[in-house]
């Protein structure tokens, strides 16, 4: 595996001539129509290099609030703020995810450096020879490189070199780089994840639909990454004095309004895969495709059009609502939403709530306490929980008609029920 990521741009300052004007003229056509991502130079046997086509057009079926047929092998759309999933087909089943293993190491590389800094890149990085379908950024022994251009190969053009480059800036080695991946994995609860390179060559790494879509909501929350990964095009200075030109291998960019990122895939095991996410009317979602047999961008973007079809967002509870009462020892306290609830709601449905009193609460609660939770459902599917808390706290009961010897004996029996309540709840 090493020796066919080292393989990757010897003869590389004519390659990056040739890149770097090719890429210069497709980027003016990128400005001028928006319709397609112009095709890309890919390295070939003998130094040539021959324009790959991207996708120009999406196969997608009419938009509807039914659920698609995907034929990838595992597949997932949820909502990026909140993780609510929509729809789902084998999300827990583990799967090679090719260069989807890029996100985790861009993750860890921004997590531990200043974008500013410098990689000096070691021989073990760099990629002397170009390799037929092997993506590499062409970088030399010695080559300075900030971390910054180097996360825009890497993500952008999916650069093997870039990523084994920054492994070894990071954490000394590359194997040592590795071992980060797998903890950050287990910090994240990424049970059914596992890495064995920075850069998914190697097919030996596996993760899940559903944990791939915890580490982009995660990546995402990093500035950094969400711009590069929404860019078209970066130039990268080159040894040579000529720019490289790099250019995003997501179609969706240029094919799918409001698409926004993340990353693609692709090798023999895995199938084509990509992690897209798109934007409209302030509700971000994000589709995961894994094992394609053709092309995953398709199934991206139907997932997202059912995702902004077929489901709504709506204020289900807000900030302080009030919500009746739940008993406590005996006695009815009044309660409220301790957070506001957003949720994605099929269209037109009605969802129902659920109230749940927390057992073992001593009375009086104190004022702001969580008692219980609130969830809303439809469907058989909750879309969400916001706790309970105390809103207020029921006064002592009034002063029972009749002698004054029988009220004196109701009032100690309710202290002592009162002191028991607290002891024992």
């Amino acid at each position: 595996m090493r020796e066919l990521r080292r393989r990757g741009g010897r003869g590389a300052v004519a390659l990056l001539v040739f890149l770097s004007a090719a890429s210069i003229s497709a980027l003016a056509v990128a400005q001028s129509a928006e319709t397609a991502p112009p095709p890309t130079p890919v390295p070939r046997p003998g130094g040539q290099v021959s324009p790959s086509p991207f996708l120009s057009v999406l196969r997608t079926p009419p938009p509807s609030t039914e659920p698609p047929e995907i034929r990838a092998a595992a597949s997932l759309l949820a909502d990026v703020g909140t993780g609510q999933v929509l729809l789902e087909v084998e999300a827990e089943t583990r799967r090679p995810i090719a260069s989807l293993t890029k996100i985790m190491t861009g993750l860890l590389v921004i997590n531990a450096t200043d974008p500013r800094d410098v990689v000096t890149v070691s021989t073990e990085a760099a990629a002397p020879l170009p390799v037929p379908g092997v993506s590499n950024l062409g970088l030399q022994p010695g080559e300075q490189v900030s971390v910054r251009d180097l996360l825009y190969a890497l993500l952008l053009q999916s650069a093997n070199d870039a990523a084994e480059a920054l492994a070894e800036h990071v954490a000394g080695s590359v194997e040592a780089f590795v071992s980060e991946m797998n903890a950050e994995a287990r910090r994240l609860g990424l049970e059914d994840s596992y890495f064995a390179s920075p850069n998914g060559l190697d097919d030996s790494g596996y993760s899940t639909a559903r944990d791939l879509i915890t580490l982009t909501r995660t990546a995402l929350k990093h500035p950094l990454f969400a711009r590069i990964v929404r860019t078209q095009f970066r130039e990268i200075p080159s040894q040579s004095g000529v720019p490289r030109i790099v250019q995003n291998r997501n179609v969706l960019l240029w094919l799918y309004p409001g698409a926004i990122g993340v990353k693609t895939g692709f090798t023999s095991a895995a199938g084509f895969c990509v992690v897209a996410v798109a934007e409209r009317d302030g509700v971000a979602l994000v589709a995961v495709v894994l094992g394609e047999p053709s092309e995953a961008f398709s199934d991206a973007a139907t997932l997202l059009e059912y995702g902004f079809t077929a489901f709504e967002q709506r204020e289900l509870v807000g900030q302080g609502e009030p919500l009746g009462t739940v008993p406590i020892a005996g006695r009815a306290v009044r309660v409220a939403a301790g957070r506001p609830m957003v949720a994605l709601v099929p269209a037109g449905a009605e969802p129902r709530r659920r109230i749940a009193a927390m057992q073992g609460v001593a009375f009086p609660p104190a004022i702001g306490e969580k008692v219980g939770v609130l969830s809303v459902w439809t469907d058989g599917k909750r879309l969400g929980r916001v706790p309970l808390v105390v809103k207020s706290v029921p006064g002592p009961p009034a002063p029972e008609a009749g002698p004054w010897w029988r009220r004196t004996g109701s009032a100690v029996v309710h202290a002592v029920e009162s002191v028991l309540g607290a002891l024992f709840g």
